[in-house]
């Protein structure tokens, strides 16, 4: 395990690597994160987002789930990278000047870091308003899915954890069972598209996708609209 502070953007995030499930509590406390904490979970789209959506999520994060987390002294996990949801909330962070730790957690061959060379042609970059990183061994997109929920589960220890699912394609399938395996709720946004919108459909007994219709009955997931 090692920790690092590196400018991502226009912004100085502290980055630690865990290179085993059993070293991420050492690496959560080399960056200083508070434990126990509240957590909130954002999982879902990366892409996918039309613009109108965007706009629709954009008061979202900015009226209800940004101020929430705030409120409640929570730290928020995503996935770190900077598209999509994860850039939404990075952005409706900084748009509030809120003070609350956003933790992206990325599988380190499918990003870029700056000054390392990366090793994939779609590598993506970090979202510039997070304020810690945690990376994870993996070249392969979807390999973080895991990793968040296990993040979570450290994060948190006794104190009160919530998934929200926004959009999402395959990957949001593997979030949610995560979320599901590890006891924690999941508050699905209606009217994002895609896996959030199936889920939702399969919640109100109307036709779904299998996996969607597993997820619903499960008794952990709430519907929210945007």
């Amino acid at each position: 395990m090692s920790d690092f502070r590196m400018r991502v953007g226009d912004s100085a995030a502290i980055c630690v690597r865990a290179g085993t499930p059993e070293a991420l509590p050492e690496a959560l406390a080399a960056a200083g994160i508070p434990t126990p904490s509240p957590v909130v979970v954002l999982v879902g789209g990366a892409g996918g987002l039309g613009n109108d959506v965007i706009g629709r999520l954009t008061r979202v994060f900015s009226l209800g789930l940004v101020p929430a987390i705030e409120r409640a002294g929570a730290v928020a996990v995503d996935g770190g990278t900077d598209a999509g949801v994860m850039r939404l909330i990075g952005q409706a962070r900084a748009a509030k000047s809120a003070a609350f730790r956003l933790v992206g957690v990325a599988a380190e061959g499918t990003v870029r870091l700056p000054g390392s060379r990366h090793r994939r042609e779609d590598a993506a970059d970090l979202e510039p308003h997070h304020t810690d990183f945690i990376l994870v061994p993996g070249d392969d997109w979807g390999t973080e899915a895991s990793w968040i929920a296990l993040t979570a589960t450290c994060l948190a220890g006794q104190a009160p954890s919530v998934t929200v699912l926004v959009n999402g394609g395959e990957i949001a399938y593997r979030d949610a069972q995560f979320s599901l395996e590890a006891g924690r709720p999941i508050m699905v946004i209606a009217g994002s598209g895609r896996t959030a919108d199936e889920i939702a459909a399969a919640v109100r007994g109307e036709p779904s996708d299998p996996r969607a219709r597993e997820i619903a009955a499960s008794g952990l997931v709430s519907v929210s609209s945007c």
